[in-house]
C-alpha cells in the first residue's frame, strides 16, 4: 500500500507534533507547580476583551485545528483511504466502538450523578499524540498500520465534533444560529459556481465563526463546516483545498495544539489530588480511556470483519489492531477539550481532576500501546551487505 504524498505530509507533521505536544505538558505542569505558580496560572486567566487568553485559544486558535482535521476528512473521503468502501469500512467499525464502549462504560458509572455530562469525554482520540508514539516503533510499523490509527483518529474527531454540536450546546441564539447557516450556504454557492479564490471563503469563514460564536453552538464547528464549501477539485497542489491545507499543518502542529497543551494543563495538583481519582466521574474517564477504547475498537472491528462488512489488511493481525485501540485511549486534546465544556457549570475542582485522569489515562495508554506494539511487530529484516571476496 502506498501512501499519498499529503497524507504522509499530514502524518509525519503530526509524529513531530505530538513528541512537542509531549515536552510541553510536562513543562506547563512544571511551571504551574513550581515558585511562580500564582504568576503562571494568572497569565492564561487574563482577560483580552472580555475573554481570558485560554478562551480565545480553545474558541478562537481551535477552530483552524478542527478546519485543518476537516479538510483532511475531506481529502480522505474524495481520493484517499476512505474514498474506498473496503478501506474505509475498518477504521469507521473501529472508531464507532472506540466511542460507544467508554462512553457505555463512562456513563455505567456516572448515569444519574452531575457528572453525567462527561460522558463524550472518554471518546476522544488525540491525533498527534497518537501517532507521535506510533512513530517511535520506526519501520517496523507497517502502512497499513498507519493508515488505520489516523482514519480512526480523523473520524473518532469528527465523531467528538458532532458529539459538542449536539450535548454540549446549552441554549441556542437562533437568529445567531441562521446567520451563520446562512453564511454556510452562501459559501456553498460560491462553491458550486466553481469560485476558486480563498478570500471570500476565509472572510466568510471568519463571520460564520463570529456568529457561531454567540449562537450558543460551539465555535469550533465553524472549521469543520468551512472545510467542505472550500472548493476540492481535483485534490491537486493547484486547488484551494489543497493550498489551505498545506499551509495549516506546521501552525496546527507546532503552535495552536502546544498553546491549547501548555493553556489547558496548568493543573496546580495539591497534596490531595489523589483523592479525587475515586471519584466515579474519573474512574469512568480512566477505565473509559485505557480499557474501553482498546475493547470497543478491536470488538467492534471484528465484528465487522466477521460479519463480512470490513476486511482486515494482509499485514495486520488482530493482536495489532488491539495495539492500536490501546494508543486510541490517549485521549488528552480532545478529552480536555470536551471536559472545559462538558464541566463548564460544575466547577473548577471537577475540571482540575478530570484533567489528572485524563492525563493519566492517556499516559497510561500510550505507554501500554507502545510496548504492547513493540512486542508484537516483526522487527524489520535487515539488509546483509555482502562483501566482495577480494
Amino acid at each position: 500500500m502506498r501512501l499519498t504524498k499529503t497524507f504522509k505530509t499530514f502524518f509525519e507533521s503530526e509524529k513531530a507534533g505530538g513528541l512537542l505536544l509531549l515536552f510541553v505538558t510536562i513543562l506547563s505542569l512544571c511551571l504551574a507547580n513550581s515558585s511562580i505558580q500564582t504568576q503562571y496560572i494568572a497569565f492564561w486567566e487574563t482577560q483580552l476583551g472580555h475573554h481570558s487568553i485560554t478562551h480565545w485559544i480553545n474558541d478562537g486558535l481551535m477552530t483552524l485545528f478542527f478546519l485543518l482535521i476537516g479538510l483532511e476528512l475531506e481529502r480522505e473521503i474524495y481520493i484517499g483511504e476512505l474514498s474506498r468502501i473496503r478501506n474505509a469500512a475498518l477504521p469507521i467499525f473501529g472508531a464507532l466502538g472506540g466511542m460507544l464502549v467508554p462512553a457505555g462504560i463512562f456513563l455505567a458509572l456516572n448515569f444519574g450523578t452531575l457528572t453525567q455530562n462527561g460522558a463524550g469525554i472518554p471518546m476522544a482520540t488525540d491525533i498527534a499524540f497518537a501517532i507521535g508514539i506510533l512513530s517511535l516503533l520506526g519501520n517496523r510499523v507497517p502502512t497499513s498500520l498507519k493508515v488505520f490509527l489516523t482514519a480512526l483518529a480523523v473520524i473518532d474527531d469528527l465523531g467528538a465534533i458532532i458529539v459538542i454540536a449536539i450535548f454540549y450546546t446549552s441554549t441556542i441564539a437562533f437568529v445567531n444560529l441562521f446567520i451563520a447557516l446562512g453564511i454556510l450556504g452562501g459559501l456553498f454557492i460560491l462553491n458550486r459556481m466553481k469560485i476558486h479564490n480563498l478570500f471570500p471563503y476565509l472572510i466568510g469563514g471568519v463571520a460564520m465563526w463570529y456568529f457561531m460564536l454567540n449562537s450558543g453552538v460551539h465555535a469550533t464547528i465553524t472549521g469543520v463546516l468551512l472545510a467542505f464549501v472550500i472548493p476540492f477539485g481535483d485534490g491537486s497542489k493547484k486547488t484551494s483545498s489543497y493550498k489551505i491545507q498545506h499551509f495549516l499543518h506546521i501552525p496546527v502542529a507546532f503552535f495552536i495544539l502546544p498553546l491549547f497543551a501548555i493553556a489547558n494543563t496548568c493543573i496546580a495538583i495539591d497534596s490531595n489530588w489523589h483523592e479525587g481519582l475515586t471519584h466515579p466521574n474519573t474512574i469512568g474517564i480512566i477505565v473509559g480511556l485505557v480499557i474501553g477504547k482498546p475493547l470497543g475498537i478491536w470488538l467492534f472491528s471484528f465484528l465487522g470483519v466477521s460479519l463480512g462488512l470490513c476486511v482486515l489488511p494482509r499485514n495486520l493481525q488482530w493482536k495489532t489492531i488491539f495495539g492500536a485501540g490501546m494508543l486510541g485511549g490517549i485521549g488528552f486534546t480532545m478529552s480536555i477539550f470536551i471536559t472545559l465544556l462538558a464541566y463548564k457549570n460544575n466547577g473548577e475542582e471537577v475540571i482540575t481532576y478530570s484533567k489528572i485522569a485524563i492525563l493519566i489515562a492517556s499516559f497510561i495508554a500510550g505507554t501500554a500501546g507502545f510496548l504492547w506494539l513493540k512486542y508484537t511487530l516483526k522487527t524489520p529484516i535487515k539488509k546483509m551487505k555482502i562483501k566482495p571476496i577480494v
